[in-house]
């Protein structure tokens, strides 16, 4: 009842517009936030589609075509879609990249050493480079992606200026609402300690107040060795995880190893929405995908 109230809040119909700059945006849940200011004037491009991740991901001739002819291209940033930082040098020379990790009251956490964490490990970022990308994952840190999407496309595209502020409201609102609902549903698990794929949670953890003890890899794209995966174990043991959660678009193999012999359940996590069909949707289905696979492991 709750979500589709929200989509019909979203997507209001409205009238289209003509003029509008050719937008590109590299991950799912960024360009679902472009979609959603940019809804009844054009749709964006997405770089990365289907379960593809930004950690794996290598650019076509046809995304360099894209880049090429786009006027704006948004981005998380340097450190995270490691494979636009070179392109982004030498193609899409006419269009205006915007990193939103630097956008105005985007809130940066440093990435976490290790696998294993404590209450302490998560700090503030100083540089881009040591940034943990998937800032996404706060709400507070979608609603000033939004803002700053909005004055990017009102600087390039006057005439839809009022379109573009309206869009923003409502979907600044919409994540408020659903933020609401979902610490009501977290507050039950959020002493309840879990170990994850790999480290993309923390904003979310903390954000919500949640009890993440460790992750089975830093990068999707690195298999941990013996050693790291009896870290982890020892950790699910020693911690009382209740789950160990997977991901969609990678090997879940390892967690099943992990929970041989253990108390603790399995779930799937998707952090950056590979299984949702992309669209100014596609955020608020994200948070609410998170929320409901923390829940239905860890009330259990």
């Amino acid at each position: 009842m709750l979500w589709r109230a929200l989509c019909c809040f979203l997507l209001t119909a409205g009238p289209a517009f003509a003029t509008a700059p050719r937008v590109v945006v590299s991950v799912k849940p960024l360009h679902a936030l472009v979609a959603a200011v940019m809804h009844d004037v054009a749709e964006p491009e997405l770089l990365i589609t289907g379960a593809g991740s930004a950690h794996t991901y290598s650019l076509r001739p046809s995304d360099a075509k894209k880049l090429d002819e786009a006027t704006i291209i948004y981005w998380i940033g340097p450190g995270f879609e490691t494979f636009l930082e070179k392109p982004l040098a030498t193609v899409g020379r006419k269009a205006k990249a915007i990193d939103v990790m630097s956008a105005p009251d985007v809130r940066r956490l440093a990435a976490r050493k290790g696998g294993l964490w404590e209450a302490h490990d998560s700090h503030e970022a100083t540089t881009a480079q040591e940034t943990d990308g998937h800032i996404w994952l706060d709400p507070d840190n979608a609603k000033a992606i939004v803002k700053k999407i909005m004055f990017t496309l009102i600087q390039a595209d006057v005439a839809n200026a009022e379109r573009y502020e309206q869009n923003a409201a409502r979907t600044i609102t919409a994540i408020d609402a659903l933020d609401r609902q979902l610490k009501a549903a977290l507050t039950p698990v959020r002493d309840k300690p879990f170990i994850v794929f790999h480290d993309a949670y923390q904003y979310f953890e903390r954000h919500y107040g949640l009890a993440g003890v460790g992750a089975i890899t830093v990068t999707p794209d690195r298999t941990p060795g013996a050693a790291r995966v009896a870290a982890i174990r020892k950790k699910i043991v020693d911690n009382g995880a209740k789950c160990v959660f997977a991901e969609p678009q990678f090997e879940p193999k390892l967690v099943s190893t992990l929970l041989d012999g253990t108390k603790a359940r399995s779930g799937t996590l998707d952090p950056e929405g590979s299984t949702l069909n992309p669209g100014p949707n596609l955020y608020l289905e994200l948070l609410l995908g998170l929320t409901n696979g923390l829940t239905n492991c860890l009330a259990q």
